[in-house]
């Protein structure tokens, strides 16, 4: 398992730390489920970046991770109970109990302690050693072997190091500042291109067009979030609410607090009616983007449904004219919160 793989797998979960110190059995059934799917992102992304794929999900992932040996038969016995958790909080009629939390957290940490263990024995490894050298003190002779617990083993002594000018100096810091600037410019716009096409198919209707272009822009930029929106929200259109949840998940673990993601989100869990999580995701979108008249519009429309239509007309005030504007206490439809980030 390369270092990156590992520094990328923790950096995911730790994202999910606060989720996982929230959990406790007398909060309500929404915050939990919340944090339960925010732990599940993050238990799945740091797999992704142990086996280094962005397609696979759920048993296929935990799979290949297990036959790749970079979990061991618990851990992955572990992370499965923790995905049926995940399954069943899906439904928004669901309480999550003791024994799911217990689940969640028993996978994180696991998968946490799993990710430790292989750190610390990367220090571990013993230095190798290097064959005696010659003395310099005593020509044709060589120095005595030394003990193989000798710190010395593994120093060559060597004539004293050639200084580099200090113009050489100047000029590779030069290059490697242009270098690194090239690289961060090629991840952060590397997709750019595919996600315009995929938005002008899209706009046309084109969608198996766009669909191409999204899922090309995902492979060239696996670190951004767009793309992944887009397709969740065509899926959503035509009633796929499962894989436009998987999208979702992959937005979110891609970018946790882009603003698009977070109110599509919202949108997705508005549609299947579970006013209460997608309220929570809107609240995160206009945090995110306090300028996102669409996130407030709808983030009013979802109060108005809870029944909470004092704290609803302020944000609708907020957000002005739009379709959220005829928002009733209704069940919603696959066309609300429609809309271009």
């Amino acid at each position: 398992m390369s270092t990156t793989a590992q520094r990328e797998a923790r950096a995911a979960l730790d994202a999910a730390r606060p989720a996982v110190a929230r959990l406790d059995g007398t909060r309500g059934p929404e915050d939990l489920a919340a944090d339960l799917i925010e732990m599940w992102g993050a238990v799945e992304s740091a797999l992704r970046s142990l086996v280094g794929t962005t397609i696979l999900s759920g048993q296929p992932l935990i799979r290949e991770a297990r036959q790749r040996q970079l979990i061991n038969f618990e851990h992955a016995n572990a992370i499965a109970e923790f995905q049926a958790v995940y399954d069943r909080v899906q439904n928004t009629s669901y309480r999550p109990t003791d024994a799911d939390i217990n689940a969640a957290r028993g996978a994180f940490l696991k998968l946490d302690a799993a990710l430790l263990a292989d750190a610390t024995s990367e220090f571990a490894r013993p230095a190798p050693t290097s064959t005696p050298v010659a003395s310099s003190n005593a020509p044709g002779t060589a120095t005595p072997p030394l003990a193989a617990n000798d710190p010395l083993a593994s120093i060559k002594f060597q004539g004293p190091p050639r200084r580099i000018p200090l113009w050489a100096l100047a000029a590779l810091a030069v290059v490697v500042i242009a270098v690194i600037g090239v690289t961060l410019v090629a991840r952060r716009g590397g997709g750019s291109a595919s996600i315009q096409q995929g938005v002008d198919a899209y706009v046309r209707g084109q969608r198996e067009v766009a669909v191409n272009a999204f899922n090309k822009a995902v492979r060239e930029d696996p670190h951004a979030a767009l793309p992944h929106v887009y397709l969740a929200r065509m899926a959503r259109e035509v009633g796929n609410l499962t894989l436009a949840s998987q999208e979702l998940q992959l937005a979110l673990e891609a970018e946790p607090s882009n603003a698009a993601a977070l109110r599509e989100m919202g949108a997705n869990l508005l549609t299947q009616g579970n006013y209460e999580l997608a309220r929570k995701f809107y609240v995160r979108a206009v945090q995110a983007d306090p300028t996102d008249k669409t996130a407030q519009g709808y983030l009013g429309c979802t109060l108005v449904r809870l029944n909470r239509a004092s704290e609803a007309t302020g944000f609708l005030t907020r957000a002005g004219q739009g379709p959220w504007s005829n928002c009733t206490p209704v069940a919603p439809t696959a066309a609300n919160g429609v809309v271009r980030p």
